[in-house]
């Protein structure tokens, strides 16, 4: 009964992607970019009704297997999303957003969605906080990766002069480097909190702050790589070369995620 909500999420997500696509192409439209970001929004909280009703299924925040992570990571972009949205009121994120989650969250239409016992070990309300914080932060590379691709696409547009149907769909180049970079310097302290927090459970779990666990060191890369593309833009380092390191960066976040993750090493692995 509960799987019902997340294909009802999953539903409403896919008829604000087609939304969002039929106003990209006919921006005119507008009543459709409106019933997209509906639909987005109904779809979160169908989304988060699932999550809470598997908590209470489970007795643990559903973060633990990689079924429960990509949904997780999902409903954390659309989060960011929403928010954005109700911000800057920029449809065509939404163009772009949609896909991706739909892609990232994939795996979950062919995988087992079983409800799998958590080690008494790690039952700790650092688990909680410690996943919700590295989720967001992840989140929030996501939105950036996302920015960063829609900057390019605008960029290529203009430097060889096609300003046609994605030139006027897009938003400003300024814009869209503000927005990235606001959602960097969101998700950077989360991620970090997210670490600092898995440290502390781990230490209260297994008695040590760090073991250098595949995924333990993957993060910490994920870390170091996000922290020099905030120091660089600090020393002026602006739009095309932020927007690559930017991607770059999130692929980083894909490889510690569907990779590192997946990989049985560790104490990490789902």
């Amino acid at each position: 009964m509960n799987l019902a909500f997340f294909y009802a999420a999953i539903a409403m997500y896919l008829l604000s992607a087609a939304g969002y696509l039929v106003f990209f192409i006919k921006p005119e439209k507008k009543r459709i970019a409106d019933a997209a970001l509906w639909s987005a929004f109904l779809g979160f909280v169908l989304h988060f009704i699932y999550f809470i009703l598997r908590w209470s299924e489970s007795g643990r925040i559903p973060v633990t297997s990689f079924f429960e992570a990509i949904n997780a990571l999902g409903m954390g972009i659309i989060l960011v999303f929403l928010l954005m949205e109700l911000r800057y009121r920029i449809p065509s994120l939404g163009t772009f957003i949609l896909p991706l989650v739909l892609v990232l969250m994939s795996p979950a239409a062919v995988i087992s969605g079983r409800i799998e016992g958590l080690n008494p070990i790690l039952r700790s309300a650092w688990l909680g906080i410690h996943t919700s914080l590295a989720v967001l932060g992840d989140a929030a590379f996501a939105f950036s990766f996302i920015v960063s691709v829609m900057y390019l696409l605008q960029e290529r547009q203009l430097k060889h002069k096609h300003l046609g149907t994605i030139f006027h769909r897009l938003p400003p180049l300024d814009i869209m480097d503000t927005i990235g970079y606001r959602a960097l310097s969101i998700g950077w302290p989360l991620y970090t909190l997210g670490m600092v927090t898995g440290s502390i459970w781990a230490e209260s779990a297994w008695g040590s702050y760090w073991s250098w666990d595949p995924k333990e060191t993957w993060s910490l890369i994920v870390w170091v790589v996000y922290l020099v593309l905030l120091h660089l833009r600090t020393i002026g380092w602006r739009g095309r070369k932020m927007a690559y390191l930017s991607i770059a960066g999130f692929v980083f976040v894909l490889i510690s995620f569907f990779v590192v993750s997946r990989a049985g090493i560790g104490k990490h692995s789902f």
